[in-house]
């Protein structure tokens, strides 16, 4: 399998190559150039998580043997890693719709399904491409992918990473998640703006010719965990397929079925994840992409034009406040025929005007396959309630948006196929307003965050997960804040260059 970028300036390479470059160096995304098709995934269903990874990895990462991929999968999705023995289990909420619980890892967020195993791949691939150098990983975070990166890359040789989040933009949880974190080799960088402001800056970087022949000449290359890196993005396919058989083993879907996934999502890589599911031959009737009032991707998917010039919300669902999704791009140079030339002017007007719209043909095949809606602050807090009332179920924020938009599909189209909803983060995570929404405005007034933990967990039985247990009393060892216009300064101070 061979990769290219999105917009035509480089490929074709290897998979080894897109993962330790993380981002194309014309600033493209890298995509395979070929389709993949498992025919044979519901031979899958007595193979444990780790198995299920191994048969959709080799698919895409054929320059790795079976044999590193087996050492990949089984030591990333181990039960030292996640607190589930199935690691991404599916519980039943209703007849035909089900919760894929993604945060039993540890950080509590779904993106540690990926970031458990990039760390095992990225060592891999530079050695595979020859490399001696040091790869700096760069991240810019809403809030939980800082985390799981560093807790993924933490003290693994030949690595550095630097993590940037947007200020103001995150939860007490996710802010102190991140200061506190451990490792010789990690770094935290507060930064003054957005999330957008944070992402761009990150992509700014790694695009900066001097710098880059700075990192050169120290003996550093840099990488990305973000999902614009093919090797986050990859294992995100996995849990699409798992989810399906093990709705299959359970007798609660026939083989073959049809199946809808509502997805929370900001960046677009966890619902871009389940396109490259529905090519590779799962049947999936609807992606159903749920957004927060930061609702640029449904009016995308209803129009064909994408608009980031709006006002820019903080919301309850803070890793979904996000104007710029990247992972847009990949699917768009798909559905576009491999089109490079007009996904990379469609991505020139973003940046230059703040908007662009496609080609009619491009628009019509987005619809066929996604439909959209978002949800505000005051339908997600009323979700979570309904929710814990109808099915005794806590949710946090992020899968109570997924959960109201799904319930709006419903309404809008009257489709009863069988629906997942990917939960994004344990409720634990988001505790000041699960407990907002369960015990009321009054009843959480004045309390801190931990406060409201314990109240949470002794008002619906739940269990904090190990890595959340203690947060508060865990030194600060990040401090730095930075001007969004200072991130390449930070860099260098981090690395110690000139």
């Amino acid at each position: 399998m061979q990769y290219a970028s999105t917009r035509g300036g480089c490929g074709p390479v290897s998979a080894a190559r897109a993962i330790e470059a993380g981002i194309a160096p014309d600033g493209g995304l890298f995509v395979p150039l070929e389709p993949v098709r498992l025919e044979d995934y519901l031979s899958w269903q007595e193979l444990d998580y780790a198995g299920r990874a191994q048969q959709v990895l080799r698919a895409y990462l054929t320059d790795f043997t079976g044999e590193e991929l087996a050492y990949c999968a089984e030591n990333a999705y181990s039960q030292r890693n996640f607190d589930h023995p199935q690691v991404a289990p599916v519980v039943e909420l209703s007849p035909g719709l089900y919760v894929l619980e993604l945060w039993h890892g540890p950080t509590s967020a779904f993106k540690d399904m990926a970031l458990q195993i990039l760390p095992y791949f990225l060592p891999l691939a530079r050695r595979k491409n020859g490399g001696e150098q040091e790869s700096v990983i760069l991240v810019a975070t809403s809030g939980d992918t800082g985390k799981a990166a560093l807790e993924g890359f933490k003290d693994v040789p030949g690595t550095r990473i630097l993590v940037f989040f947007p200020e103001q933009g995150v939860s007490e949880v996710q802010r102190l998640q991140m200061v506190t974190q451990e490792g010789r080799n990690v770094g935290v960088v507060a930064v003054q703006g957005n999330f957008d402001d944070a992402q761009s800056g990150v992509k700014a970087i790694f695009t900066d010719p001097q710098l880059r022949f700075e990192l050169e000449q120290a003996g550093f290359v840099f990488s990305s965990a973000n999902s614009i890196n093919w090797g986050r993005l990859v294992p995100q396919i996995v849990y699409y397929f798992s989810a399906y058989l093990d709705l299959v083993q359970k007798g609660a879907l026939a083989p073959g079925a049809p199946v809808n996934f509502v997805v929370p999502t900001g960046n677009f890589g966890n619902i871009l994840a389940g396109y490259y599911a529905r090519e590779a031959g799962l049947p999936v009737h609807k992606l159903i992409c749920a957004a927060n009032s930061n609702n640029v991707l449904t009016d995308f998917v209803r129009s064909g034009t994408y608009d980031r010039r709006r006002p820019f919300y903080k919301t309850l669902s803070p890793s979904m406040d996000i104007l710029v999704s990247s992972n847009l791009e990949r699917l768009l140079y798909h559905l576009s025929g491999g089109d490079s030339g007009a996904v990379a002017s469609w991505m020139g007007l973003l940046q230059r005007e703040g908007l662009y719209s496609v080609s009619a043909g491009v628009q019509e095949q987005v619809r066929q396959i996604f439909w959209s809606d978002y949800a505000d602050d005051r339908q997600t807090l009323n979700t979570i309630a309904r929710a814990y009332r109808q099915y005794g179920y806590v949710l946090d924020t992020h899968t109570a948006v997924g959960l109201a938009v799904y319930e709006n599909y419903r309404q809008a189209t009257g489709d009863s196929t069988p629906t997942v909803l990917l939960s994004t983060a344990s409720p634990c995570k988001f505790n000041a307003s699960v407990a907002r929404a369960l015990l009321g405005e009054a009843a959480v007034q004045g309390k801190s965050e931990f406060d409201l933990l314990e109240m949470l967990v002794r008002h619906t039985g739940l269990t904090v997960p190990a890595g959340l247990r203690d947060l508060e009393q865990r030194p600060v060892r990040h401090r730095r804040v930075v001007e969004k216009d200072r991130m390449v300064q930070a860099v260098r101070d981090f690395l110690g260059l000139a």
